[in-house]
């Protein structure tokens, strides 16, 4: 029923297009975009547009639509500081990243903060409490959150489930007549009997543009045996800009047959991981190149896929040549398509080692245990069935870890669904106990990174998202404040605000708090640059008199940090 009432929405919206688009362009500026819809982001797909802002932040934004502030959100994270629209066509968009609120939101907000006490707020807010119209102003662009740089996120989503659709099916001002750039092409055999030239390895081949289509550099005929799958990996761009872009659009056609095809229109947020499998993830995990794969795993959920033969996979056990053609498309149809021919030909190869010390399997849960470790994976946390690899590392003794390292199979096995990971200390004192964690070991470089976790029942156990290399250490150090605009405790060097930078060695930030005088204040918090700040706010606190502020910091394993200091304003 969801699907039906979101194919009606988009229907909708097609017939708008022939009348009068409902959106306007969030900014009163010509829109470039450096992000697309469903284009594909680190463990997730990008969920809107992003919105050149000229560099800089600061510029007005407008609501798309007519209708009123549904939601509000304030975080360090995600998309920072953001605003939710509802709209009478049942959709709603969201503008991320943003600098601040205008009024009279951004009092409502501030009010909001000091009564929760709290720089991170999520409000639903009633309906009819902020109307607004695309005339009003309701924010200013910014770089918050999670946000790489100044633009403006933008979404529209299905009010009802909150799946976001692809804004650039609603007739938004912005100009692409660029088509995709297929830069290379990859093919992997998908079994232990299957071969790619002559290998049981993947294989990558460079291409080239002539005559209006990609082709292969020097046109080979590519050998291969059992069952096989493709890869592209692909660029789009958009007009005036050059950064990169994904696809809405993928077929495969083998001999003029349809075997499988993707349109990436809308998503649910509860499937977006599903990117993992989506993608080549060992190959962007070794070599940091996605490839857009032309099958699908029996374990991936997305409901994006057209597939008429085999998931996608092809046979190729006939000794046959066979024309292979893959078109790729942007949003607005521009359209690029690689011709290319395999040969079914097998050749006997060496037997093949054992790998792994048991199989995991996608359809159902999995279990492992050896000495000091075990790992419990529930059903559905994997897309294919795999060997699951472990081996230790005692290596020379490492005085800040209280275990040996376990190698936990290979970080380039894509991961669903969070893995419960237990590991036995070794030698840890009971003092230390509650500041134990489980850390991941760089082998190169020996770097530790927090994976989190608690001690419990004589094992430190967390939750993790990715294998790798895994050991028990503690964090005891606190976060380290440096002040910025205070001097010697005592010399107030900013004339309107205070800042700090704020970091941990370990385990991370958790929490913060500031107060003058004894009173909460609203300190901001920016993690991309470990920024701590409080804007000196003339309706909250008392001014021409000496004030004493102290600022508390405590890390993730509750180790704190203070910081006090008299200041005359």
């Amino acid at each position: 029923m969801r699907r039906i009432i979101l194919g009606l929405l988009m229907m909708a919206s097609f017939v708008l297009h022939a009348q009068e688009k409902y959106f306007k362009e969030p900014l009163k500026i010509p829109i470039q975009l450096t992000g697309t819809f469903a284009e594909l982001r680190v463990n997730h797909f990008h969920s809107g547009i992003d919105i050149r802002t000229e560099g800089r932040t600061g510029l007005p934004v407008y609501p798309a639509a007519v209708g009123y502030i549904s939601r509000i959100v304030v975080s360090p994270t995600g998309f920072g500081h953001a605003l939710y629209i509802d709209h009478p066509n049942g959709m709603t968009t969201l503008y991320g990243h943003l600098e601040r609120f205008a009024e009279p939101v951004d009092s409502f907000v501030k009010d909001l903060q000091y009564q929760k006490k709290s720089f991170s707020i999520d409000v639903t807010i009633p309906p009819g409490q902020f109307l607004v119209s695309p005339k009003q102003i309701i924010a200013y662009s910014g770089d918050t959150g999670n946000s790489g740089g100044p633009h403006l996120h933008f979404e529209i989503r299905d009010t009802q489930t909150q799946e976001p659709l692809n804004p650039l099916d609603f007739n938004l001002n912005i100009k692409d007549n660029i088509r995709p750039d297929i830069k290379s092409l990859k093919i992997f055999p998908l079994n232990n009997r299957s071969q790619v030239d002559y290998s049981r390895k993947p294989d990558s081949y460079e291409v080239i543009l002539y005559d209006g289509k990609y082709h292969l550099k020097n046109n080979p005929v590519i050998p291969v045996y059992g069952n096989i799958g493709f890869g592209v990996q692909v660029n789009d761009y958009l007009n005036g800009t050059w950064n990169k872009c994904g696809i809405n659009y993928l077929q495969l056609k083998i001999d003029g047959e349809e075997y499988f095809s993707f349109k990436l229109d809308s998503f649910s947020y509860a499937d977006t991981r599903y990117i993992n499998s989506l993608i080549d993830y060992a190959g962007f995990i070794k070599n940091n190149r996605r490839y857009y794969k032309t099958w699908k795993d029996p374990g991936n959920q997305l409901n994006i896929y057209k597939i008429n033969k085999n998931n996608g996979s092809f046979d190729a056990t006939d000794n046959r040549d066979h024309e292979v053609e893959i078109t790729v498309k942007d949003s607005y149809g521009n359209s690029s398509q690689l011709t290319f021919t395999i040969k079914s030909a097998f050749k006997e190869l060496p037997p093949e080692e054992d790998k792994g010390v048991k199989i995991f399997y996608y359809n159902r849960a999995n279990y492992f245990k050896a000495g000091g470790i075990t790992l419990s994976c529930p059903k559905g946390a994997f897309y294919t069935d795999f060997n699951f690899n472990y081996d230790v590392d005692y290596g020379k003794e490492n005085p800040t870890l209280y275990s040996v390292i376990h190698i936990v199979s290979d970080p380039s096995i894509p991961i669903q669904q969070p893995l419960k990971l237990s590991i036995k200390p070794d030698g840890l004192p009971e003092r230390l106990a509650d500041k134990a964690l489980l850390v991941t070991v760089n082998k190169k470089t020996g770097k530790e990174s927090a994976a989190g976790g608690n001690y419990n029942d004589g094992y430190v156990t967390a939750n993790i998202t990715s294998f790798g290399n895994f050991a028990v250490a503690v964090d005891t150090v606190p976060p380290d404040i440096t002040p910025l605009s205070i001097r010697n405790w005592k010399e107030l060097v900013d004339k309107n605000r205070i800042r700090f930078i704020i970091k941990d060695n370990l385990s991370g930030i958790k929490s913060f708090t500031g107060t003058i005088d004894g009173k909460w204040v609203l300190f901001e918090y920016n993690p991309k640059r470990s920024l701590l700040f409080y804007v000196f706010d003339d309706k909250r606190l008392e001014m021409n008199k000496t004030h004493t502020l102290r600022l508390e910091v405590t890390d993730s394993e509750n180790n704190p940090a203070t910081y006090e200091a008299s200041f005359f304003r």
